[in-house]
C-alpha cells in the first residue's frame, strides 16, 4: 500500500504507472538512470549536511574514550563499544531494549517526516551522491552527455572514460570497505593488517576485499535499485506515510492543468495552471519518477526536484514552491502542518524508552557475574558447631579500568565469608572466577533453605553489584 496525493478531475490520467517501479519497463527490463545535474538551495544544504556525516564517519574511527574506539562492533569477539562504554552478551537486553527503541524512533520520524532520511542522511544517498556521482560528472559530464557516452560504439575516448571512472569506483569501494571494517575490528587491528606483511593476515585480506567489491557493486551497478527493490525501510513508508506526512509533493491545486510557457501570457486568463511541463522534476530525479504523479515509493525525498521547479519558475516569473515539502492537507484544505495524534503517542512511547534506557544505563554495573551455590557439595560442620556452604564466584570487568573489589555478606550481616585463596585485583575487561564458604551460625538459618545476599564491592567499600542465593542445611 503507498500514499500518493489525489488530483482532481481535470487531471485524471493514466495511472498504469503504479503498477511497476519507475526503474523497470514495461518488459521488465531495467531502465538505466541518467539524473541531471541540479543546483540550488537543497542541494547546497544536502550537500553541506552529507560532507558534514561523511567527515564525521571517517574520523570516529580514530576517537578513542579511556584507551577504547568511540565505536565498534566486534561481533568476532562479542564486544561492542558505544560511546567509550563497553557492552558484552551479558548485555543483550540492551540491544533488545535500543532495536524497539530505534524502530519506534523510525516510525515517529517516517510518519512525520516521510522518507526524510534517504535523501538527505542515508550512507547509500550520501556516498551515491556525495562521491560516485561527482566522479560520473566530472569524467562522463552531465546526463545527455552520459547517455551518447552509453549509445555509442566501443572507442578510445570511451574506453578510456569508462576504464578511469571504474578505476575510481573500485579505489572508492576499498576506502568504504576500510573505513566499514575499523568499525568491526577497530582501526589499531585494521593498521595491523595493512603493515604486516600479507601472508599474517590472509583472512582480513581477503575480508577486506569482499567488503570492497560489495560496495563497488553497489555503488556503480545496483545504485537506486537498493532503494526501489533491497532497503525494506522504502517498503515500510507505504505502511507509515499519511495525508498529515511532511513529503515532497506537488501542487496540484495551483499547478494544474498543465501547459507550455508563453511569454507575456495571463496563465490564470487562459485557464492554465503554473505547471509549465518543462519535465525538469523528471529529469533531475535519481529514482526517475515524476513527482507530480504524487508520492511514490521511489521517491527519497532528495529536494532535486524542488530545486528544479523552483529554478524554472523563477526563470518564468512564476512564484517558486510548485513543488515542495508539503502534506496534503496544506496542498488540499490549505491547513496548516501539525502533529497527529499518532504520531504525539510515538513521542510518549519513545521518551518513555528513552528514559528506561538512559535509567539502566546509569545503574549498569561496572563488574557482573555469577555466586552460586556449588553443586554437589553439601553442608559442613565446624567444631564450634556452625555450618559452612560452598560457593562459586564468576565475575568479569566490564569498564575500562582495573577493579579491586571484595566479596562480603549483607544478609543475614552476622554470618561470614571465607574465601578459598585471594580475590586478585580484576584487570580492565578481565574475567576471574574462585570459590568461598559461608559460615553461619545454626541459630540463622531458617529451616533447611535459608535465603541469602552477597555483594560485591569496590575498593571504596560501595556496592557494586548484589547476589541472591540459598544457604542448605541438613
Amino acid at each position: 500500500m503507498e500514499t500518493h496525493i489525489e488530483k482532481p478531475d481535470i487531471n485524471k490520467k493514466d495511472e498504469s504507472f503504479r503498477d511497476r517501479i519507475s526503474t523497470v519497463d514495461e518488459k521488465g527490463k531495467r531502465k538505466w538512470m541518467y539524473p541531471k545535474y541540479q543546483s540550488g538551495k537543497f542541494h547546497t544544504y544536502r550537500q553541506i549536511f552529507g560532507y558534514t556525516l561523511l567527515l564525521i564517519l571517517f574520523i570516529t574511527p580514530f576517537i578513542k574514550y579511556d584507551g577504547e574506539p568511540l565505536f565498534l562492533l566486534d561481533v568476532v569477539h562479542r564486544k561492542f563499544i558505544i560511546f567509550g562504554t563497553v557492552f558484552y552478551p551479558q548485555d543483550f537486553f540492551y540491544f533488545g531494549l535500543l532495536m524497539i527503541t530505534f524502530v519506534i524512533f523510525i516510525a515517529l520520524f517516517t510518519v512525520v517526516l516521510g522518507r526524510l532520511f534517504c535523501g538527505w542522511a542515508c550512507p547509500q544517498t550520501i556516498f551515491m551522491e556525495l562521491i560516485y556521482r561527482k566522479i560520473e560528472y566530472l569524467i562522463e559530464g552531465d546526463w545527455k552527455e552520459r547517455m551518447a557516452l552509453d549509445k555509442q560504439k566501443m572507442n578510445f575516448t570511451k574506453f578510456w572514460k569508462k576504464t578511469l571512472k571504474h578505476i575510481l569506483f573500485y579505489a572508492v569501494a576499498f576506502v568504504i570497505s576500510n573505513l566499514f571494517l575499523s568499525y568491526l575490528i577497530g582501526i589499531d587491528a585494521l593498521k595491523k593488517i595493512a603493515t604486516d606483511p600479507l601472508s599474517e593476515h590472509i583472512a582480513g585480506f581477503t575480508t577486506l576485499l569482499a567488503f570492497s567489491l560489495a560496495f563497488y557493486g553497489v555503488f556503480a551497478f545496483l545504485r537506486e535499485q537498493v532503494c526501489t527493490n533491497i532497503c525494506p525501510y522504502g517498503r515500510m513508508q507505504g505502511v507509515l506515510l499519511g495525508k498529515d506526512t511532511l513529503v515532497i509533493a506537488y501542487d496540484y491545486v495551483r499547478g494544474e492543468p498543465r501547459a507550455k510557457f508563453k511569454k507575456n501570457e495571463d496563465r490564470k486568463a487562459a485557464g492554465k495552471g503554473d505547471c509549465i511541463n518543462c519535465h525538469q522534476c523528471v529529469n533531475v530525479c535519481p529514482t526517475g519518477i515524476d513527482i507530480r504523479n504524487g508520492t511514490q515509493l521511489e521517491c527519497i525525498n532528495c529536494a532535486l526536484c524542488i530545486d528544479a521547479c523552483n529554478y524554472m519558475m523563477e526563470s518564468v516569473g512564476l512564484p517558486k514552491g510548485l513543488i515542495r515539502y508539503a502534506t496534503e492537507y496544506q496542498i488540499k484544505e490549505n491547513k496548516p502542518f501539525k502533529l497527529t495524534a499518532r504520531a504525539k503517542g510515538y513521542i510518549v512511547v519513545l521518551i518513555i524508552l528513552l528514559g528506561i534506557m538512559g535509567l539502566l544505563l546509569m545503574k549498569r554495573s561496572p563488574v557482573d557475574g555469577t555466586i552460586l551455590r556449588s553443586y554437589g557439595f553439601l553442608t559442613e560442620t565446624t567444631k564450634d558447631g556452625k555450618i559452612k556452604n560452598l560457593y562459586t564466584y564468576k565475575l568479569l570487568n566490564k569498564s575500562n579500568h582495573p577493579q579491586k573489589v571484595s566479596i562480603e555478606m549483607i544478609e543475614p550481616n552476622d554470618a561470614k565469608i571465607e574465601l578459598i585463596g585471594h580475590l586478585p585485583v580484576i584487570e580492565k575487561e578481565g574475567y576471574i572466577e574462585g570459590s568461598f564458604f559461608v559460615v553461619m551460625d545454626k541459630s540463622l538459618t531458617k529451616g533447611m533453605k535459608t535465603p541469602i545476599e552477597i555483594g560485591v564491592f569496590d575498593e571504596n567499600h560501595k556496592l557494586i553489584k548484589k547476589y541472591k542465593t540459598n544457604f542448605l542445611t541438613f
